[in-house]
């Protein structure tokens, strides 16, 4: 079983089995000297992501409407994990909803390192309350002004 694993697991400190990979940009997300001490001693290979699965996910997460969401470290480990999924049992530990939420529709098991896994997969939008409009993304509506709320697709 590989595990690819976001700053959570570190931080928490969960122990589990197997092997764990991360992403030199979890290593660098990781300040504090306990988190640093965990991630050293669970024996942890850091690997980078390879560009074809960086675009994959970026792809989906466009299509997910989770880009805005996702930083580059969680792009980053998503494209790993797909990469291991292709070929090996594969789970991605993360806590973080707008991840779990992509790699799922990715074909990527999923697995929190403390808090509850999402329960539903959920699609997004944007939604200007002044003129009622529907917008793929954005801050601020195009037509009149009014900023967008992100709200979950129907």
């Amino acid at each position: 079983m590989i595990h690819i694993a976001d700053s959570s697991l570190f931080i928490i400190g969960k122990r589990i089995e197997g092997n764990i990979i991360t992403v030199p940009s979890v290593v660098d997300e990781i300040r504090d000297e306990m988190s640093r001490t965990i991630l050293e001693l669970m024996n942890v290979r850091i690997e980078p992501p390879l560009q074809i699965f960086i675009r994959e996910v970026t792809t989906k997460a466009r299509a997910t409407r989770d880009s805005e969401e996702l930083s580059k470290t969680d792009i980053d480990l998503l494209a790993k994990a797909l990469e291991y999924t292709r070929n090996e049992d594969t789970i991605l530990i993360t806590d973080d909803y707008a991840v779990q939420n992509t790699a799922i529709q990715l074909g990527i098991k999923v697995m929190p390192a403390g808090q509850k896994k999402i329960k539903d997969v959920l699609l997004w939008e944007k939604f200007c309350i002044g003129c009622k409009r529907r917008f793929p993304q954005g801050d601020d509506c195009p037509v009149c002004g009014t900023p967008l709320k992100k709200m979950r697709m129907k």
